[in-house]
């Protein structure tokens, strides 16, 4: 009986320690971090932006005669040099207006002949008056007539045989063959434009790329700017650029406004093609071994226990430091030095630390407040000022003990807890858990 009643208590004080921690225990929890670490590296501002690379110059090479191609001696990527023969017209139909204009010419020349002949003897007959002046002058303006046509016929032998040699199409640069557009036996048709054949580009081991810029970014963009870019057919690799120009018209799209900026790059290795889409950086400052921190860390607000755990300990310390070293801080500060002040808003991790003065704004943008905990496992702020940011990073100019390896504090982490642990200090980031991440 005695054995039974002590397994019935047993039962009961579990079900009670169960029901405990199930009804009342449930419901506490305590605050852990998440941290991000300084670090120390390099930092690079950069300004992205897409264009397309083109050889640095190609030529239209085209026909300024109509008619069928004969012959093509030449294919796409083919390598030419200057004065090459690259097609041939057909020339049965140039060549016989080439001989009309040479019979017309000669015809002209008789005619022109004769009336000179004719006019001597004229100008003879008016001498001796056996011809009146109205019949000399008929015979003079004879002449200067047929002179006119015998002029117009040399002009038009000439035409003839240019459109002749403009059937024999050659190269106008060295180069290759990066287009060519007639087959062999098609007819091309010279209008108001010449038709084009082919497209040459002079060297493909120098390749430009024709950058759309944002108005928003074209004033960091510099002459002889460092510049990085990368295309989808070598993913893995990243080529160099210098930027050569900047053009000055405008592009408007859909209401935004780009600018073009030239970007020159080597392409010795003949990787890059034309026509390929190059994603563009941009090098508008940078930094070497300097102190990063995240930007998320930045954007931390800490909570009101933290900022009363902060105070107590700041209060603890001003209280330890002699009157002569409080008296000192409270003329730095302007009696304006309040740790109360380090709590909530909307200032993105900012502050000011209570100085007055007309450049406080100034020195707000520039200045961030980072909390960690020190070597001690106290909670630290420290106000650092800040320099150049790629977005993701941010240098650190200065600040008080902030140094390469600290864990500052980035996001608050809440994870529920047993009574066994409900009396450790619910800032340390070194205590156990499985937390569960809320908000950051």
């Amino acid at each position: 009986m005695k054995k039974k009643a002590i397994i019935i208590s047993s039962a009961i004080i579990g079900l009670l320690i169960v029901a405990y921690f199930l009804f009342f225990r449930g419901d506490e929890k305590k605050t852990k971090f998440s941290y991000a670490e300084i670090t120390k590296g390099d930092l690079n501002v950069l300004i992205s932006s897409t264009g397309t690379l083109q050889a640095i110059k190609t030529v239209e090479v085209g026909t300024q005669v109509s008619g069928r191609i004969d012959r093509l001696l030449v294919d796409f990527n083919s390598q030419v040099r200057k004065g090459q023969l690259l097609a041939v017209l057909d020339t049965v139909v140039l060549a016989a207006t080439v001989r009309d204009a040479q019979a017309n010419l000669d015809r002209a020349m008789a005619l022109y002949e004769q009336a000179v002949a004719v006019h001597e003897r004229n100008k003879q007959l008016f001498e001796k008056k056996f011809m009146n002046e109205v019949d000399f002058i008929a015979s003079r303006t004879n002449v200067q007539t047929l002179l006119a046509s015998q002029k117009s016929a040399v002009t038009s032998l000439e035409r003839a045989k240019l459109n002749l040699g403009y059937a024999y199409i050659y190269s106008p640069i060295s180069g290759t063959i990066i287009n060519r557009s007639v087959e062999q036996g098609q007819t091309v048709a010279a209008s108001l434009s010449a038709p084009t054949i082919f497209l040459i580009a002079e060297d493909l081991s120098s390749m430009r790329i024709l950058a759309n810029v944002d108005e928003s970014d074209i004033g960091q963009i510099k002459m002889g700017q460092k510049v990085q870019f990368t295309v989808q057919a070598h993913s893995g690799k990243r080529f160099d650029g210098e930027v050569t120009q900047i053009r000055l018209n405008p592009n408007v799209v859909q209401n935004v406004v780009n600018y073009t900026v030239v970007v020159q790059a080597d392409n010795k290795e003949r990787l890059l093609l034309p026509g390929m889409t190059a994603t563009v950086d941009f090098y508008v400052d940078f930094r070497e071994n300097v102190l990063l921190v995240p930007n998320v860390a930045l954007r931390f607000q800490p909570t009101d226990e933290m900022t009363e755990e902060y105070k107590k300990n700041l209060e603890k310390q001003m209280a330890s430091l002699p009157d002569s070293v409080k008296n000192r801080m409270q003329q730095f500060g302007g009696g304006q030095f309040n740790p109360g002040a380090m709590g909530g808003g909307n200032g993105g991790g900012q502050f000011n630390m209570g100085m007055s003065g007309g450049n406080s704004s100034g020195r707000r943008r520039n200045v961030a407040r980072l909390w960690y905990y020190d070597e001690n496992n106290k909670l630290q702020m420290s106000m650092a000022m800040l320099g150049l940011t790629d977005g993701k990073k941010t240098e650190i100019v200065r600040g008080r003990n902030i140094k390469e390896g600290i864990k500052i504090i980035s996001g608050i982490i809440e994870t529920e807890t047993p009574a066994a642990t409900s009396g450790t200090n619910p800032f340390n980031p070194q205590q156990g858990g499985n937390p569960m991440r809320r908000g950051f």
